[in-house]
């Protein structure tokens, strides 16, 4: 594992992580949701919310869609194969944030998908699969830092 053979990694993963919490803020702002956790900034005075995940263009929505299912299963992969990392996931509040996300961000994205009109009916099918998809990993990296931080303590 190369986080043995250089420790200072931690400390580029510690870095690295407000980085990683921007993407879903990021989403959420795309969707016109607020933010919510230590990160959340206060929405502008006179600032109008226009764009929503069920009024934006098909594109952006089909981008939207693919970042989350990439971040997702990347971020699984990773807590996977390195679950040592979720200590330092832990100390940036991820499984609270990634909870507060997942709760703002999957109902609208899924009713998103599910309300529009598709000319192609394959458009759907994709959207559905990835956000499904994103939801299950969002869920197994979840699961991996429960068990890595609260549970294996427990037990050892």
């Amino acid at each position: 594992n190369i986080f043995t053979q250089q420790p200072s990694y931690f400390g580029d993963l510690d870095e690295t992580l407000p980085t990683v919490l921007q993407v879903f803020n990021n989403i959420l702002h795309k969707c016109g949701l607020q933010c919510e956790g230590a990160s959340a900034e206060p929405q502008k005075l006179g600032e109008k919310v226009s764009v929503t995940a069920g009024n934006m263009p098909l594109q952006e929505l089909k981008d939207i869609v693919l970042y989350l299912c990439d971040t997702c299963t990347t971020l699984w992969a990773f807590l996977d194969v390195f679950p040592l990392a979720c200590q330092t996931f832990q100390k940036h509040e991820f499984c609270y944030r990634l909870a507060s996300f997942y709760e703002l961000a999957i109902p609208e994205l899924e009713s998103a998908i599910k309300k529009r009109h598709y000319e192609d009916n394959s458009v759907f099918a994709d959207l559905w699969r990835r956000i499904s998809h994103s939801r299950k990993k969002m869920i197994e990296a979840f699961h991996i830092l429960i068990n890595q931080v609260c549970l294996q303590p427990i037990l050892e």
